[in-house]
């Protein structure tokens, strides 16, 4: 995809539990953006702590690191063009008294280094030939 990018999207426990997976990640799809990488993972407390560094100093971190550990997340990678601040529009408002706060997105490209964390590099593939083809070509 010309001009696109990735972003890391994890859809919360209060997502998963009631079965809202599909209809989160059919809102993407609709949206013209391609599922990359998926998978359903119970984050352990280490990852979560490293995932939100940024709010370590937050009196809420304990208990969003709680919260995170109370189910199973749904990872993955989207792209296509703008997706990354597509991403941070689309779930709507973050806070949880307006909304039910079911998705993390990467707050920008930049922010997508949360892949990392998230994914090992052999699950990753370059997905311009993939995209275009339906397989992985050399180019």
């Amino acid at each position: 995809m010309a001009n696109s990018d990735c972003t890391f999207i994890a859809i919360k426990p209060n997502g998963v539990q009631p079965n809202l997976t599909g209809e989160i990640i059919e809102h993407f799809e609709q949206k013209g953006f391609c599922l990359i990488v998926i998978k359903l993972i119970q984050a352990s407390e280490d990852l979560l702590k490293e995932h939100y560094i940024d709010l370590k100093d937050c009196p809420f971190f304990a208990g969003l690191v709680k919260y995170m550990q109370s189910g199973p997340v749904v990872a993955m990678i989207l792209e296509g063009l703008n997706v990354g601040k597509a991403g941070r529009v689309m779930p709507g408002e973050t806070n949880p008294a307006d909304s039910k706060n079911i998705i993390h997105s990467s707050d920008s490209v930049e922010g997508a280094g949360e892949i990392g964390l998230w994914f090992q590099p052999e699950v990753l593939v370059d997905t311009r030939t993939v995209l275009r083809t339906g397989s992985k070509s050399d180019e």
